[in-house]
């Protein structure tokens, strides 16, 4: 093997043939022939490449590996690391959209002299792109500053480093592969490509904002910065402290500059290079605790956005305690939340909106109770909005908003008296049911991000315009804040907020009369029971002639109908479009709970989802008991979600209900199962379907056909009496109904 070769794991030749990893695992022990292990370790071997694409092509198992997956394989072996291996691909790729002549021209250069001469051009670009010092308002944001940035200085020195020439030498085949991947794909979908693949291979080391969320706090903070004597939008300096992946940046768009710390050198060096690729504004990302080193002492910026770590006890309480930044009071040790939000206010100039996305224990814990009461008594904190759950991670709980303005000093121009009331607003009531609204499931997956983003906008736009609002119960309410200065301050929209309005007697009426006539129809469609099969033999008995009344069925499995061509078996998973628009991803609960698609696609570099077609048969895989769907005309088009499985049969030899049926057995689904600790996987091949004639499939077709309209009837019926139960349950006790 060639010294630098790239090597792949199982998982990664899983994905380049488009199967599972037992698969994988069977062809290592049934095939003498397949590659052997190259490196690893025992429980994870890598393989070489190369070896592995020839051997695939041999087996007819590989037609030709697209470039991108070849590229992510060099990334994703790399002796550094994959997010060194990230760092310089991204140099050339940044290099690439800077100058594309000028690389053109390096690319041709021999492997001798390639490093040395890209990194003299990379580190220029580097140079353009990110050198400087940051920028710095003409006086301190907050009296003090001065002494509160007086240790930064080493801290605003960490700007992202062009890689040197060894570091170049060592990866020269990655390094013209991301040359080649530019020029398939485009640089910047090239490197949203990788950092998205990585960002996915490792889930547990980095806490990511939701596109949609992040869309949401720009929007909260860039028109409410748009005031008489505030600058044009695209003079704007926005600034995120715990910048993270820079979603929150991307997100601001073209603003005049863009500024953003991370406490990880090695993520802040692929932000810096993710927001270049994405804007031509000026970018500044710098590596640093923002709250022990501040990289951007004194600065005003005309927007702030954060979504800080939650929950830190060593942010820095003792060795912070006399900071200039606490103006509205020492956070509690306790509270880290309230010492973000107090940095980022320090870093907005007078006028300036700060939105934090913070957890919901932040509103009411009595030790932040002091904080908070300063920030309402001054007329910082404008808005609490609280979302539904699934907004962003942790998913399973409602996260806030805090919309914060800096209020100018008393008796300076523009200064304006503190608000007297502060917006309350329960996001999740804004939503229908079914979509995270009172009573509705909510759920990471099932959160319509444009109805959500709409709905607390029109109630925010309204409040800063006016400074009140019209009360709309169970949702939004401008509440004086007088009421909220108790001895708990309080701030969680929900306590503060009149319950929703109780249907009156008409609507209830109308909402009974529609569950009466969905029972109704339930009775009428009830299937009948099945006729008893005479002589079916007891389980494990011996079968005498297999076409006989009542004898065990001939069976196969899916995966041997997959290996005859009877059906296609596909993944569900990867997939991406370039700003997040596209079909709509049918999830893994959409699945179960039989509702349409209600997820999106991640915005990135192009990728192709699977996309389902009328007719197809998808299963989750991961411990949802026995559940198989048919996809109708309404489904058809939408995008195969994560967990998922996709069986498209072939109509001449294969009816889709009749497979879906059979493959919701109990006793078949507890074969195919695997069980580890916590959970259960449904190995989908090992799914065994009874062999008959294409006549007879469809008798039997028709009967589960039957079965799942009774079954989407009763979770109408379900649905509908949850509801009544709600509104006489809310009626009763508000005083709207008598016994």
């Amino acid at each position: 093997m060639p010294e630098n070769a790239a090597e792949v794991t199982a998982a990664g030749i899983a994905r380049l043939a488009g199967v599972g990893r037992a698969a994988v695992s069977n062809w290592r022990r049934r095939h003498p022939d397949f590659p052997q292990p190259v490196g690893g370790t025992d429980a994870s071997p890598s393989f070489s490449l190369p070896e592995v694409e020839k051997w695939l092509r041999d087996q007819g198992k590989l037609a030709e590996v697209p470039l991108r997956e070849r590229v992510w394989q060099q990334l994703a072996s790399h002796p550094g690391g994959t997010a060194d291996a990230l760092r310089l691909a991204g140099a050339v790729l940044l290099l690439a959209a800077e100058h594309p002549e000028e690389w053109r021209a390096l690319s041709r250069e021999p492997d001798r002299t390639l490093p040395t001469r890209l990194a003299e051009a990379a580190a220029e670009v580097f140079t353009q792109r990110f050198g400087g010092p940051p920028p710095a308002a003409p006086a301190p944001a907050v009296p003090g500053a001065a002494a509160h940035g007086a240790a930064a200085p080493a801290a605003a020195a960490l700007a992202p480093e062009a890689p040197g020439p060894a570091a170049l030498a060592a990866a020269v085949p990655l390094v013209r592969a991301a040359g080649r991947l530019a020029a398939e794909l485009g640089p910047r979908q090239a490197y949203e490509f990788l950092l998205g693949r990585h960002l996915d291979t490792n889930p547990r080391q980095y806490t990511l904002t939701p596109p949609g969320l992040a869309e949401l706090m720009a929007a909260l903070a860039l028109p409410g910065t748009a005031r008489p004597g505030a600058p044009p939008v695209q003079a704007f300096t926005v600034l995120d402290p715990a910048c993270g992946t820079g979603a929150l940046l991307r997100a601001a768009g073209d603003c005049g500059t863009l500024l953003g710390q991370e406490a990880d050198p090695a993520l802040a060096a692929l932000t810096a290079v993710r927001l270049a690729l994405r804007t031509r504004a000026e970018v500044r990302v710098r590596a640093g605790d923002s709250l022990r080193a501040d990289a951007f002492p004194g600065l005003a910026a005309d927007a702030v956005l954060c979504h800080p770590p939650f929950n830190e006890r060593n942010w820095g309480h003792d060795e912070l305690t006399y900071d200039p930044r606490w103006e509205y009071g020492l956070p509690a040790r306790t509270e880290s939340e309230l010492a973000w939000v107090q940095h980022a206010l320090a870093h907005a100039r007078p006028g300036g909106t700060v939105v934090v996305l913070m957890p919901p224990a932040a509103a009411s814990r009595r030790s932040g109770r002091r904080v908070r009461a300063d920030l309402l008594r001054r007329g910082a904190l404008r808005a609490v909005v609280a979302l539904p759950a699934g907004s962003a991670p942790p998913y399973g709980i409602p996260l806030h908003l805090w919309v914060l303005r800096r209020p100018a000093p008393a008796g300076a121009a523009g200064a304006v008296p503190p608000s007297p009331h502060l917006l309350l607003v329960d996001a999740a009531g804004l939503l229908p049911e079914g979509h995270g609204g009172h009573g509705g499931h909510g759920g990471r997956e099932a959160l319509p991000r444009q109805l959500l983003r709409d709905a607390v906008l029109e109630a925010w736009e309204s409040f800063d315009r006016h400074g009140t609002t019209e009360a709309r119960p169970g949702v939004a309410r401008a509440v004086p804040v007088i009421e909220l200065l108790d001895d708990d301050v309080d701030l969680a929209p929900a306590r503060h907020l009149p319950p929703p309005a109780a249907d009156d007697g008409p609507e209830l009426t109308g909402l009974r009369e529609r569950l009466a006539a969905t029972l109704r129809h339930t009775a009428e469609i009830t299937p009948a029971p099945g006729l008893p099969v005479s002589g079916a033999p007891a389980p494990g008995a011996p079968v005498s002639g297999a076409s006989a009344p009542g004898a065990r069925r001939p069976t196969t499995t899916v995966g041997e109908l997959a290996r005859a061509g009877a059906l296609l078996m596909r993944p569900g998973g990867p997939g991406a479009v370039p700003g997040g628009d596209g079909p709509a991803v049918l999830t893994e609960h959409d699945v179960v709970a039989g509702t349409g698609p209600t997820g999106t696609l991640p915005a990135g570099a192009p990728e192709d989802p699977v996309l389902t077609e009328e007719g197809d048969v998808v299963v989750p895989v991961l411990g949802r008991g026995a559940v198989a769907r048919v996809v109708d005309r309404e489904t058809a088009g939408a995008a195969l979600g994560r967990n998922l499985w996709l069986l498209r049969p072939d109509p001449a030899v294969l009816d889709p209900w009749f497979l879906a049926g059979f493959l919701r057995g109990t006793a078949n689904t507890r074969r195919a199962s695997s069980y580890a600790s916590t959970t259960g996987r449904l190995d989908v091949r090992r799914l065994q379907v009874p062999r008959m004639p294409l006549s007879d499939q469809l008798r039997y077709g028709a009967r589960f056909r039957e079965l799942a309209g009774f079954e989407s009837a009763l979770r109408e019926a379900v649905a509908l009496g949850e509801q009544l139960v709600r509104g006489l349950h809310d009626g009763l006790t508000d005083g709207r109904l008598s016994p």
